[in-house]
């Protein structure tokens, strides 16, 4: 249900500071687009719900039409029942893994060149969260604390998938037996 979980990601960017949806565009890209990425269309349509449904208010209106958004009591009610009061969805789908599954039919250079680039993809998201994570200037903010957090989950999870294909690499005999 990605536009929910949109919904409640523009709250709490917005309920950390008022911004305008192209400040929020740059914070969402830098901040959430590794666990969550969204278009420009999708986060201006969604802004307009938000507002729509009195979440959010336009707290400031510049040049060119743009408007700042601040978070209303109401929408600030619905983040922190969100956040404390659900329980994420799991997703059991993994369509890298499915692949795998089947990766039996490919030719052993087809599966050795699959597995070779899953091991090459996150080598790249570790890289770039690395590069992130020493741009930004971390404090004891809660902005900071728990976005670390969230960092050092996507640090583990390339680490962990680059581990388990160089594994799976392993695992697959040179020819058939």
């Amino acid at each position: 249900m990605m536009l929910m979980s949109l919904r409640y990601a523009l709250l709490g960017l917005v309920a950390q500071e008022p911004s305008s949806g192209y400040d929020l565009l740059g914070r969402f890209k830098i901040s959430l687009g590794q666990v969550w990425p969204a278009t420009q269309s999708q986060i201006y349509t969604e802004l307009t719900k938000l507002a729509d449904a009195e979440l959010i208010k336009v707290s400031d209106e510049g040049a060119r039409g743009r408007k700042e958004y601040s978070i209303t009591d109401d929408g600030l009610a619905q983040l922190q029942h969100w956040l404390t009061e659900t329980m994420p969805k799991r997703v059991p789908r993994n369509e890298m893994l499915l692949r795998v599954f089947f990766l039996g039919l490919a030719s052993r250079v087809q599966a050795r060149a699959y597995l070779g680039a899953v091991d090459e993809e996150y080598t790249k998201v570790a890289q770039h969260l690395r590069t992130l994570g020493e741009a930004v200037d971390w404090d004891d903010s809660d902005l900071s604390v728990y976005g670390r957090m969230a960092m050092e989950w996507g640090e583990r999870f390339a680490a962990m998938n680059q581990e388990w294909a160089r594994w799976a690499l392993e695992q697959i005999p040179e020819r058939r037996a």
